[in-house]
């Protein structure tokens, strides 16, 4: 939808603007069509050809503009159904794409995809002033893995609930940087249409209805 969030307010707009501007333009047209076939020189006609030509052109962007105030409202359709399907999801454990973690009752997961090129995972926590919390090497394995965060920082003082972001890095056997995707897992506490999209809650962590990769069982 991405997420899409705004675009699809957007084209709501853009297309009650054209379909009033369309209107404004096709009664003017029509006007001065009409005041000219009244007052047109008998000997010169008006010719009926270039009049078909721009009623014709009007027609197909009146349907254009028709046609998007239906994709409108299909979309709007299809949110509330997204909507209605996250109600059941609420106080379930979900697994997301994002840079962000949420520290839920002084926890929080990091998932790692198994070994491939890079065989370490660096993963580090940091607070929304940028610093450095936790840093930490993680040996992948030949399936996912699960980090789970304490919610505390090096020095072992333990963090308030909240969004702290995420960052993973692999490393291959020589140490090189190595190419790493990772998801994070949380409890679903909410979900709301905002902005024409669909976002989905893990306490203060917001994401979009498309980053859901799945409901854990």
């Amino acid at each position: 939808m991405s997420g899409s969030i705004t675009a699809a307010a957007a084209a709501t707009t853009s297309t009650a603007s054209a379909s009033t501007r369309l209107g404004g333009d096709l009664n003017t047209f029509l006007t001065l069509l009409t005041t000219q076939l009244q007052n047109q020189d008998p000997t010169s006609p008006l010719d009926t050809n270039q009049m078909t030509n721009q009623l014709v052109q009007f027609a197909s962007v009146e349907q254009q503009i028709a046609m998007n105030q239906n994709l409108t409202s299909l979309l709007s359709l299809q949110q509330s159904s997204q909507l209605t399907a996250a109600a059941p999801m609420i106080g379930r454990r979900i697994e997301v794409t994002s840079d962000k973690v949420a520290l839920q009752n002084g926890s929080a997961e990091v998932r790692l995809p198994a070994a491939g090129t890079a065989r370490t995972a660096e993963i580090t926590i940091t607070d929304a002033n940028g610093r450095a919390l936790r840093q930490q090497t993680v040996t992948l394995g030949t399936g996912a893995t699960g980090w789970t965060w304490d919610g505390r920082n090096a020095a072992g003082v333990a963090q308030p609930d909240g969004t702290y972001s995420v960052q993973v890095t692999g490393r291959d056997v020589n140490g090189a940087a190595a190419t790493l995707s990772h998801t994070v897992r949380g409890t679903l506490t909410g979900a709301q249409r905002a902005d024409g999209g669909l976002t989905l809650s893990m306490g203060t962590l917001s994401v979009g209805f498309e980053a859901l990769r799945s409901i854990v069982p």
